[in-house]
């Protein structure tokens, strides 16, 4: 009654499965793509998921690394380019967000590493500031270029000069990595790594 399908025919069905391109992750009807490139580096989707405050979706974010790990303090430690990429689903301003951001800066390192970086938090307040009111949609990159530091994007354009330290870069990510993140649920999904 059915026809046996020679092995051959299986293989090339699953090496042709397995090539196919891995689908985007959706969040909040934001779409992240499973692979970026940042400074010719391909990096791939770690995991994605929103930023809530009280009841209020505020932004969704998706990390990429080299190397997908469900590991805080392996994706910290990873050599290499890095992205956070964050899209609002609300209207904010540059203030509102560096304000935010420093306040989860401070929340999830130690004394020490803060005074370390206090002139690189400020050089980043100063250019998420300069943002001004940012509409929902909006799409914020915070990469880490290998050799020259922190770059931050919004919708594709570089704002502010990079900030030096890849010491720096992994202080930042620990906003949403570390052991007090901005949103547990959303630190959850950004380990979400399979």
């Amino acid at each position: 009654m059915f026809k046996q399908i020679p092995a051959w025919a299986l293989a090339l069905a699953a090496a042709a499965f397995i090539a196919l391109p891995a689908q985007a992750v959706e969040v909040r009807g934001v779409k992240f793509a499973d692979t970026t490139t940042v400074a010719g580096q391909a990096l791939q989707l770690n995991g994605a998921g929103v930023r809530v405050r009280i009841v209020i979706d505020v932004y969704a974010a998706g990390l990429y690394v080299a190397k997908r790990d469900a590991s805080a303090q392996a994706v910290l430690s990873q050599p290499g380019a890095k992205s956070m990429q964050i899209v609002l689903l609300r209207d904010l301003t540059g203030e509102d967000f560096a304000d935010a951001m420093i306040k989860g800066f401070r929340k999830n390192n130690p004394e020490a590493e803060i005074a370390k970086h206090e002139a690189r938090l400020e050089d980043i307040r100063k250019t998420m500031i300069a943002f001004g009111l940012v509409k929902k949609g909006t799409a914020i990159q915070l990469n880490f270029v290998p050799g020259s530091g922190t770059r931050t994007l919004v919708n594709g354009v570089q704002k502010g000069a990079d900030i030096a330290g890849d010491d720096f870069y992994a202080a930042v990510l620990k906003i949403w990595l570390g052991n007090k993140p901005v949103d547990d649920e959303l630190k959850e999904g950004l380990l979400s790594a399979k």
